[in-house]
C-alpha cells in the first residue's frame, strides 16, 4: 500500500492539529486489512512510535508521551487514518510518519511495518 501523509505545519503550544494519511493499495488487499500507526522523528533522534490502531479500529495504543492528548482513528471508506493532536507541546516537534502492515492487532515497532508515508513536519513553537 502507498501512503501519503499531510496536515503538518507550524503551530503554537496548546494548539490542535489533525494529520491525515491516505492509502492507495497496490495489491489485492483492501485498506481494512491493514494495521496502521503513526511514528515521529525529531532532529537527531530515532523514529519513535506515537500511536497505533488495529484493523477494525477497535483497539488503539499510545505512547505515554501523547496519551490523553492524541487520538488515532481510521475511516476505511476513505482509506485514511488520522492523528488528532491536542494540547501540543514544543517537544512534539518532529516529522510525523504513518505506517501500515497487513494484519489484525496493533503493532508498535518500526521493523514490523512494511509501508511508510513520506512524513509531514509538525513544528510547535513555545
Amino acid at each position: 500500500v502507498q501512503l501519503q501523509a499531510s496536515g503538518g505545519g507550524l503551530v503554537q503550544a496548546g494548539d490542535s492539529r489533525r494529520l491525515s494519511c491516505a492509502a492507495s493499495r497496490r495489491t489485492g488487499r483492501t485498506f481494512d486489512n491493514y494495521v496502521m500507526a503513526w511514528f515521529r522523528q525529531a532532529p537527531g533522534k530515532e523514529r519513535d512510535f506515537v500511536a497505533g490502531i488495529s484493523w477494525t479500529g477497535s483497539t488503539t495504543v499510545y505512547d505515554d508521551s501523547v496519551k490523553g492528548r492524541f487520538t488515532i482513528s481510521r475511516d476505511d471508506a476513505k482509506n485514511t487514518v488520522y492523528l488528532q493532536m491536542n494540547r501540543l507541546k514544543p517537544e512534539d516537534t518532529a516529522v510525523y510518519y504513518c505506517a501500515a502492515r497487513p494484519g489484525v492487532g496493533v503493532r508498535r515497532y518500526l521493523e514490523e511495518f512494511e509501508s511508510w508515508g513520506q512524513g509531514t513536519q509538525v513544528t510547535v513553537s513555545s
